[in-house]
């Protein structure tokens, strides 16, 4: 009977309101938190029965869907660890269960462990960076929960450097004892120092003896300078090994360094410090060192935590220098917002989104980081105030409906009973 489908569809159009008015109340209790994204209740016709001669009402139903891929406007944040995705991505979290999530609010926090968690509760992830590791993990099982270092004192032992300079090429030929030799005897070309440091934070100074041994060849031996006798040589007992002895050979056209880079020096208590010496040249002038770095640290205190837009993280220490300690990787799958959305503000795959993608950030497909920013949420006060007095109205419009049926079918039930 279509008296009992109109009535029908009005409880339908009441309960579709009902979920209308939901979505609205959400969004503006939402409309300070950072990275919500927008809920909306699409509505969708219900077709029951339609014919020429009668019509029975199937009334109005639901969907709800968060405008994931739409960005909120980025406001400052005065914390580091405070982060807005400029552009495409989410942040990848896990809850205490180990489950993985996407989001887009980045209000982290570092924990009692150095972990750097969320208002929500969830905790981001990454990779730690070590040394010589360039490749960004393209599978979301490669990722582990990022650690900052943030008390105590450190101390970073050296592992790398550069040294560039010049070794004349008219210098005379050594033809005595080598360095090589550690004797008393020995005898060079030219030498120069390099300060590293231990495992512990100690510096060790290196002297490095540059000695020409042959048309465009010359031999580098490396000795610990605390082991000097007098200043020089012998460096502890007479014969002992250098920390290393290797040879540079020059091109005679252009004086270019053509192989013997880069140097592997043990450090004394520390580990392989690798001296890049590629930029050397053998010229016709004067012996001289325009460049020496070498990393590592001396024990200081962490002083506070810098994120680039890359998402490489960095403690920077009292002294000023800093280290990377690790990197914040990006997400994202094919259909955005498809997603499903998830209490927290983070959001989870599926099979209508598709599989999530990792990659890094600054690279194609992917935004940027920037620190002290955080994403605001996407609602428009002005828009929900509007459809909520839209939604009471329809409301209102299908309860009358209602009403009126419902007294409709009190005087049919009236003429039965007469």
């Amino acid at each position: 009977m279509s008296l009992f489908s109109a009535m029908m569809a009005s409880v339908s159009g009441m309960q579709a309101q009902a979920n209308s008015l939901s979505t609205i109340s959400d969004n503006i209790a939402n409309s300070n938190t950072t990275g919500y994204k927008q809920a909306s209740a699409q509505f969708e016709d219900l077709l029951s029965q339609v014919s020429t001669t009668s019509y029975t009402a199937g009334g109005v139903g639901t969907i709800v869907n968060f405008a994931i891929s739409q960005q909120g406007a980025p406001t400052a944040a005065s914390s580091p660890t405070d982060m807005a995705i400029q552009g495409n991505g989410f942040f990848v979290v896990q809850n205490a269960s180990g489950q993985t999530y996407l989001t887009r609010a980045g209000n982290f926090a570092p924990n009692v462990n150095g972990n750097l968690v969320n208002s929500a509760g969830f905790t981001l992830m990454g990779y730690p960076i070590t040394s010589g590791s360039t490749a960004t993990p393209t599978n979301i099982n490669q990722l582990s929960q990022i650690t900052i270092p943030n008390s105590g004192v450190s101390a970073s032992p050296s592992t790398s450097g550069t040294m560039l300079g010049n070794l004349p090429s008219n210098a005379t030929v050594v033809t005595g004892t080598l360095p090589s030799a550690n004797t008393a005897a020995s005898t060079y070309t030219d030498m120069t120092s390099v300060a590293a440091y231990d495992n512990l934070g100690n510096a060790v100074n290196l002297n490095v003896y540059f000695t020409k041994t042959g048309a465009n060849t010359w031999n580098v031996d490396v000795f610990n300078a605390a082991n000097a006798t007098s200043g020089g040589f012998p460096y502890g007992a007479a014969g002992s090994p250098a920390l290393l002895s290797t040879t540079l050979n020059f091109s005679s056209s252009t004086g270019a360094l053509t192989s013997g880079s880069p140097l592997a020096i043990p450090v004394p208590n520390g580990g392989t410090l690798s001296l890049n010496m590629s930029g050397m040249t053998q010229l016709a002038s004067s012996f001289g060192i325009t460049q020496n770095n070498i990393n590592g640290n001396a024990p200081v205190s962490y002083s506070s935590t810098s994120i680039a837009t890359d998402g490489t993280v960095s403690v920077v220490y009292s002294d000023g220098s800093s280290r990377a300690v690790a990197k914040i990787p990006l997400a994202t799958v094919p259909s955005v917002d498809s997603l499903t959305s998830t209490a927290g503000d983070v959001f989870s795959a599926n099979s209508q989104s598709g599989n999530i993608v990792v990659g890094g950030a600054n690279t194609a497909g992917f935004g940027s980081i920037n620190s002290q920013q955080l994403e605001s949420s996407t609602v428009d006060l002005a828009s929900q105030l509007t459809n909520m007095v839209v939604a009471q109205n329809s409301y209102a419009a299908n309860s009358k409906v209602f009403q009126t049926g419902s007294t409709m079918l009190s005087q049919l039930l009236q003429m039965l009973n007469a």
